[in-house]
């Protein structure tokens, strides 16, 4: 949600590149953020070979704010 936050969108490559994570554990986590509404999908074609990429939706900037809110709580 991070890397989602800060950027507009990012594509499936760069996330998991800068999350060091497989395919498949990448997948799930990005398949809950969708079924949650806290992250958009949009799929097109770059030439041949499919093309996803993600961006936060309005909801999940919101949840993701209360998640760091939460975090700082705890630190203090």
């Amino acid at each position: 949600m991070s890397v989602l936050v800060v950027n507009d969108f990012a594509d499936f490559n760069r996330l998991k590149d800068l999350l060091k994570v497989t395919d498949g554990n990448l997948a799930s986590h990005l398949k809950a953020l969708e079924k949650a509404e806290y992250i958009w999908i949009e799929k097109s074609f770059v030439g041949r070979k499919p093309h996803t990429k993600y961006g936060v939706t309005k909801l999940g900037k919101m949840e993701f704010a209360k998640h760091i809110e939460a975090i700082e709580k705890l630190i203090k």
